[in-house]
């Protein structure tokens, strides 16, 4: 996994990266960063109008992109829209982001909204997973990125389905990564804390309709740094974990949080 004498290591060409949702927020960010640094980014995201746009705009400035559509809630889309690409194009690179997001305490939280929250976030990259790494395994190895968050490590109020899952992410990310060392994979997540996403405004807008400024400086102000990520900034860091400079990483939880875990308080 050391890159060729010359080579930038934290470049990506020759490299091919699967995104799930990355036709908005940290997934977009992640797949233009990623397609910039000379990655052929194929963007899986149940969303097809908006990733072709993505995908779209990526080639307009010079990136290589193709969009696909698929929920990867549903394994057989899954098995069928990756297989595809799988059997025609070397792969590289699996960037789990596809995720959804739920406001609620335990007694709030539905046995549907906890379901539909585990079908995404964590079969979601149970499917990609299983697609993915026989695959990877028989091509000599590659890299995984889990996206989890924060709240997989400490309570956050109100988020009790988002947090099961996403401590599920956190933790199945360690395990894969043991159990495919010996196969040249690296498994790594990364944990976000707020960042400011379309999942932002629009939760604002629903539920403080006209005190949207107020409610983002407070939320702002819930980070020690004083105000939220930006997807960006996350995806600098997906793009070093995915890189050769990384190439000794495995196994790691990377808090992006602006000091809301070591420093909150």
């Amino acid at each position: 996994m050391t890159a060729p004498p010359g080579r930038d290591p934290y470049r990506l060409d020759g490299k091919t990266a699967l995104v799930t949702g990355g036709a908005s927020g940290i997934g977009e960010a992640i797949a233009r960063t990623f397609a910039s640094s000379g990655a052929m980014v194929r963007i899986i995201d149940m969303d097809g109008p908006r990733s072709q746009s993505v995908a779209e705009d990526i080639r307009g400035h010079g990136g290589a992109a193709e969009a696909h559509c698929c929920d990867v809630s549903v394994g057989s889309e899954v098995t069928r829209v990756l297989g595809a690409i799988l059997a025609r194009d070397p792969v590289h690179i699996l960037v789990n982001n596809a995720g959804v997001a739920h406001i609620g305490n335990l007694e709030n939280t539905s046995e549907s909204d906890l379901d539909r929250l585990f079908a995404i976030n964590v079969k979601g990259v149970y499917h990609c997973l299983t697609a993915c790494v026989p695959y990877l395994k028989s091509q000599g190895g590659g890299v995984i990125l889990n996206l989890a968050s924060v709240a997989a490590e400490t309570g956050l109020a109100d988020r009790f389905a988002y947090s099961i899952t996403k401590g599920a992410v956190r933790s199945l990310t360690f395990s894969v990564a043991r159990d495919y060392i010996q196969h040249n994979i690296r498994c790594n997540c990364v944990s976000p804390a707020r960042v400011h996403t379309p999942f932002v405004d629009g939760y604002l807008t629903m539920h403080f309709p006209g005190r949207e400024v107020e409610m983002m400086d407070r939320l702002a102000k819930t980070q020690p740094i004083g105000r939220m990520g930006e997807p960006g900034e996350i995806a600098m860091l997906a793009l070093f974990l995915c890189s050769d400079a990384a190439r000794f990483i495995t196994g790691s939880d990377y808090p992006i949080d602006g000091g809301f875990l070591r420093l909150h308080g």
